[in-house]
Parts: structure tokens; sequence; C-alpha cells
């Protein structure tokens, strides 16, 4: 059985399993503790997830896992058959992964982990963000789905990541950065929540926060 490694607070593994779980794959879901606490040198050589393991080796890198699935399983399709649409349907996760969310990952030290960033570092993502947010703007469809009238593989990596760059940069910036560009994130997660696969990644995800914020709140001072 594939197995999937990584934990569900990253958007990158969620942006797999939820691909896992539209296309009815069977897997195991391995959990690799934030920050390490297991060798997956070799395979995965940067010692980020995800990766998977599958019977013949180690994949990594959320992209390519995505398109070792849809070629392996082709069924149920993630990507339209037409080249052209499927093209358009890379094109955006590309901007969606690339851009965007690389971009905003850059706030989540002081968003999410308590650092303090300098305010010109700041200042520089937020133009950088607000230009790339603008652009993504103009890519994406939700039609009612990112990519337009079909689930996507672009939904996998537009759902899991454009919440965090909204909510990074509303706590860094004081403005929810994805909402000013004109893109209505809240409506679009609403409507891909109605599928229970995202149901699933949402209460792992949400279940893990939990343990996060307990085992965080428990730490004996110091250590």
């Amino acid at each position: 059985m594939l197995k999937l490694y990584g934990f569900p607070l990253s958007n990158y593994h969620n942006k797999v399993k939820l691909a896992l779980l539209e296309k009815n794959i069977p897997f195991e879901e391995v959990i690799v503790p934030m920050g390490g606490g297991i060798d997956v040198e070799g395979r995965s050589p940067l010692r980020k997830v995800p990766y998977i393991e599958t019977e013949d080796g180690f994949l990594c890198e959320s992209q390519a896992i995505l398109d070792y699935l849809e070629a392996r399983w082709p069924t149920p399709a993630l990507i339209p058959s037409d080249a052209w649409q499927a093209a358009k349907v890379r094109e955006l996760i590309t901007f969606c992964d690339l851009h965007m969310e690389l971009c905003a990952r850059q706030l989540y030290p002081q968003a999410f982990f308590g650092a303090t960033l300098p305010e010109k570092y700041i200042e520089r993502v937020k133009a950088d963000l607000k230009k790339n947010l603008a652009a993504f703007q103009r890519l994406v469809k939700f039609a009612p789905y990112a990519a337009g009238d079909t689930f996507t593989m672009a939904d996998c990596a537009v759902y899991v990541s454009l919440p965090l760059a909204a909510l990074a940069s509303k706590i860094v910036c004081g403005e929810d950065l994805v909402a000013t560009a004109g893109i209505d994130w809240k409506g679009y997660v609403k409507l891909i929540e109605q599928r229970p696969t995202a149901q699933k990644v949402a209460a792992d995800r949400k279940a893990d926060m939990a343990r996060a914020a307990g085992a965080a709140k428990d730490k004996p001072a110091g250590t």
C-alpha cells in the first residue's frame, strides 16, 4: 500500500492527501513530526514533507507526487484530457504554489511561530504578495472551482494554501491581502468543504492544531 509521509498541519501534505482521497487510492498516512524526528535523507533529500513510498521507491515534492498519482491512477481524473486545459490547470498550480504561497510563506515565522520580522522585510514581502495575488486573481476561475466547472488538482493546491496566505497577511500586515485582491477565498473554501474528502482533511488539520497547541502548553519552560 502507498504510504504518505508528513503531518496534517502542512498544506503541501494536505494537497497530496486531498488528491489521494479524491482518487480513492488506498494509502497509509505516516506522521513525521514537525521539524523532523526521523531521518528522511534519501527519501526526501531536503528533509521536507510530503513524500510518498511506493512499490518503486520514494518520491518527494507535492506536484511531482500529484502527477505520479494521475499517471498511475488516471480515474477519476484530476486533470483535463484536453492538452490545453491540462496545461492551464498546471499553470494555475504553479502560480498558487510558487508565486502566491511561497511568497506568503515568508510571513509564517511571525504569523504562526512567534518570530519578529524586520519591518522592511515585511514591507517587501507585502508588496511582492500584492503583485502576485493580483496575477493569481487574473488566472483563477472560481467557476465554481479554481480552474473552471470541474474539481481538479488545482483545487488540491488552492484549497490548502489560499487561506494560509490570507491569515498570515492579516496577522502580520494587518490586512487580508487575499480578500483585498478581490479573491473570495472564504466562499471558495466553503464550497470545497462540502466535499467529504475536504472535510476529512480539515478535521485532521484541526485535530493536529489542537494537539500541537496542547503540547506547547504542557512543555516545561526553558526546554
